[in-house]
Parts: C-alpha cells; sequence; structure tokens
C-alpha cells in the first residue's frame, strides 16, 4: 500500500530541514543558470551551447557521441548544437584520426578567447554570488556538494 504524502506540519523536523535543503540546492541552482544567461545574452549564445563549449574546453577534440553522453541529451540534439555552432564559427569537426569516418569537435581558436572572456565573467558572477562566504566556507561547501553528487551518481 503506498505511503499518502504527509503534510509540512505533520512532518518531522528533520524531515522537513532535509526538504528545504533540497528546494534550495534546487533554486540556487536555477537561479545560477538565469543569472549566467544574462552575463552569456550579449555575445549571442544559448545555455545549450555554452554548456557545449564549456565541456569541450575541459575535453576538446571529443567526438559527438562521447560529448552526447556527457551532456545527458540525444546524438541528434548534440549534432544540432554543434551544427549550429561550426556556422557560428566557435567549433570545426574533423576526421579521428583512427576511424576516417568519425569526426572529433574542437574549438576554434575564437572560441578559446571567448572562453577565457567568458572566464572573467563567471568569476565576477561568482564573486557576487559567493559574496559573504569565506574561502573556507566555500571550500566546505564544495566539499559537501561534491559528496551530495556522489552520492547521486550511485543511485
Amino acid at each position: 500500500m503506498p505511503k499518502t504524502a504527509k503534510k509540512p506540519a505533520e512532518m518531522p523536523e528533520a524531515e522537513l530541514e532535509d526538504l528545504r535543503l533540497s528546494f534550495l540546492i534546487h533554486d540556487v541552482s536555477r537561479m545560477r543558470r538565469t543569472a549566467f544567461d544574462q552575463y552569456m545574452k550579449p555575445h549571442g549564445v544559448t545555455r545549450s551551447q555554452w554548456w557545449v563549449l564549456s565541456n569541450l574546453s575541459r575535453h576538446d577534440g571529443m567526438m559527438q557521441t562521447e560529448l552526447a553522453g556527457i551532456l545527458d541529451v540525444g546524438k541528434v540534439t548534440v549534432g544540432g548544437l554543434v551544427e549550429r555552432l561550426e556556422q557560428a564559427g566557435w567549433v570545426e569537426r574533423r576526421p579521428d584520426t583512427a576511424d576516417r569516418r568519425a569526426k572529433r569537435v574542437h574549438l576554434t581558436a575564437r572560441a578559446h578567447r571567448f572562453l577565457a572572456e567568458i572566464r572573467q565573467a563567471g568569476h565576477e558572477m561568482n564573486e557576487l554570488a559567493f559574496d559573504g562566504l569565506s574561502r573556507h566556507d566555500r571550500r566546505t561547501l564544495s566539499d559537501l556538494l561534491g559528496r551530495i553528487k556522489t552520492n547521486l551518481k550511485s543511485l
């Protein structure tokens, strides 16, 4: 028999705190994405395109299938994103050295310059978002969120 949903007044305090924390993590993530979108708007890059560029900055020369796996989207979706980025001059597809039929996605020089600029904008935004948090607080928060991420990966 399924459990009936408890009303907040009926929940134990620890359960309420966990629920509030879950909502807070979600809200902060959503608000950060929205704020960063505003930083990106003048550059004409969408969130999805930025996400591709950001991942390529850490793993330049990935296959589109690898990129789709990292982004957790389908191959067709990544194909469309990469095509638009290629048309805009942000990336280029080159044949794989081992398998000429396969293509690897590489950042262009323009994209590397752009990413350097955006890193600075991201740093400025983080300084505003993390205002009032000491370096120790930031490390602790990072460690705790890292543990939550690890736990979620194992589910």
